[in-house]
């Protein structure tokens, strides 16, 4: 009973989560939908992270599906932190981190999906690093970009 559960919330977060990620990153930025979407989207990543580590005792063989899903949950508390305390550039890394998030979660999917092939564990993260990037240099913040471009003319 406690496995039923725990796996059918764990499935609902995952569904959820795959689906409020990318209506958050596409949210227009501010206040309003985007905050909102990503408290929903943080509750998803802990709800999915809680439920897989409770999973583990049950099918120990999940284990690194588990340690996704904290290192899942260890990046979109990152990118809320940067949020909220905004520390230097703080943008650039809040867009990697909770994208990163969102590439687990797809990762997990599709792992999950086609457990015995090598190319879900890797698939996501090879497609989505170059478009992390790219989105996070594009939100630099000001002051990032102008202390960059200070230090390439030596000022």
């Amino acid at each position: 009973m406690v496995r039923t559960t725990l796996l059918a919330a764990h499935i609902t977060c995952g569904a959820l989560g795959l689906i409020v990620g990318p209506l958050a990153m596409r949210a227009p930025k501010g206040p309003g939908r985007h905050p909102a979407l990503g408290r929903v989207y943080q509750g998803l990543v802990a709800g999915l992270c809680i439920t897989a580590i409770g999973l583990v005792p049950f099918r120990p063989e999940v284990w690194p599906l588990a340690a996704i899903a904290v290192l899942t949950e260890a990046a979109a508390l990152g990118g809320w932190w940067m949020r909220v305390h905004q520390p230097h550039d703080w943008l650039r890394h809040h867009i990697a981190l909770m994208c990163g998030s969102y590439v687990s979660f797809v990762t997990a999917f599709l792992v999950v999906q086609y457990q015995d092939a090598l190319w879900p564990w890797v698939l996501p993260t090879l497609v989505a690093t170059p478009l992390i990037t790219r989105a996070s240099l594009r939100h630099r913040s000001p002051r990032a970009t102008v202390e960059v471009e200070a230090k390439a003319t030596g000022q």
